[in-house]
């Protein structure tokens, strides 16, 4: 039996950004309403019966991740709990070798949301993400809000810039022009933050409780964590997990903001399939592009072509270390940590790369 409620229920989907986007909503909600929210990244179908016995008839809103890794995942979770309110951040190749490598099966499987939603509900969506545009939405009877920074789009950031501990941005609301700021580094964040501000000010927040929400929302963790250790060294752990999106925007903030000395850390990307090494290329070459990377560190079988690829780019290759075991990369890493370096460590969940992290901060605190 679905559940079906009149009151928000919230579905936040997508290839990255789910549960900081969860989060931001959350936080925000909090400022005036007694909520339900997923714990955690616990997304899946076991998961979300779970959270059903958990709501309750004083919860104004329901805040719910809803993951995918493979056809029907999100029809099943629509089926346990139907949103009239959905989120998809990005479709990206996340979980792609579980639909035979195709973009397209994996485009028809993220639609789902959109098809098993309420049908009249609210649905917002990614303007600037190209393949957000090919999702199957032409039977939907809701209302489609979109969010962006370079293209037109219901609510777009402006201004966008690094500062101390985050980002600061702009967005016009109520006709007027509101400067916010998230906690968090990278533009791959405005977006998300996007998204929550799109949504709570569609339920009738007001600018300043949305801005308040957003400075104080719990950040999961092993994401874009920044520490700053002895010797000057800086570690960003963003070990939750990887695919070449996230990994990108990952590389986006170690070179903003530091502009020398900086080593990247990059484990194995899984499920990708019939992808995986195009994956892992277009990771290497966008590392290679990144003039302030220094110092590049593979780890696993699958990472081993992104140095190939950065190395073909243009990366020097003596700048390019593999390791096939952890405790050839921690050698390589303590003899090639220097002081004053920002460190960036990422990977897959499967290379438990928080490991890694983990002995940095252990070495240097």
């Amino acid at each position: 039996m679905t559940l079906v409620l009149n009151k928000p229920v919230i579905a936040v989907a997508g290839s990255s950004g789910k549960t900081t986007t969860k989060e931001m909503i959350a936080s925000i909600l909090r400022q005036k309403w007694p909520i339900y929210k997923s714990p955690g990244n616990r997304n899946n179908r076991k998961n979300i019966r779970q959270h059903v016995k958990k709501i309750k008839s004083s919860h104004r809103a329901i805040v719910l991740e809803f993951g995918m890794s493979g056809k029907g995942h999100l029809t099943r979770s629509c089926r346990i709990i139907r949103p009239n309110m959905a989120i998809i951040t990005m479709v990206g190749t996340s979980h792609i070798g579980n639909f035979g490598g195709s973009l397209r099966n994996l485009i028809r499987a993220k639609s789902e949301l959109i098809s098993h939603m309420q049908p009249n509900g609210i649905l917002f969506l990614n303007a600037d993400d190209r393949n957000s545009k090919l999702l199957l939405k032409s039977n939907f009877r809701g209302r489609i809000i979109k969010v962006g920074i370079n293209n037109p789009a219901h609510y777009r950031a402006t201004h966008i810039a690094y500062t101390q501990g985050g980002m600061t941005f702009r967005v016009k609301l109520n006709g007027k022009v509101c400067q916010f700021y998230i906690p968090i580094y990278g533009k791959h964040n405005v977006y998300n933050a996007l998204f929550a501000i799109a949504l709570t000010h569609t339920l009738g927040f007001s600018p300043p409780m949305i801005k308040a929400g957003l400075r104080s929302y719990q950040r999961p963790r092993r994401r874009l964590r920044i520490y700053r250790l002895k010797r000057g060294i800086t570690l960003i752990d963003d070990t939750f997990n990887a695919n070449p999106n996230s990994v990108n925007a990952a590389l986006d903030v170690l070179t903003t903001i530091s502009k020398q000395k900086n080593a990247a850390v990059l484990g194995n990307m899984s499920e990708l399939g019939r992808y995986s090494q195009r994956g892992h290329t277009r990771v290497g070459k966008y590392a290679a592009r990144k003039r302030n990377l220094t110092r590049l560190f593979t780890y696993g079988s699958k990472a081993r072509q992104i140095g190939r690829a950065a190395a073909q780019t243009g990366f020097p290759r003596h700048k390019i270390v593999h390791s096939v075991n952890r405790g050839s990369l921690h050698q390589h890493l303590k003899k090639d940590i220097r002081p004053g370096c920002t460190i960036l460590v990422k990977g897959s969940n499967s290379m438990a790369m928080y490991k890694t992290a983990r002995f940095i901060k252990s070495r240097y605190s």
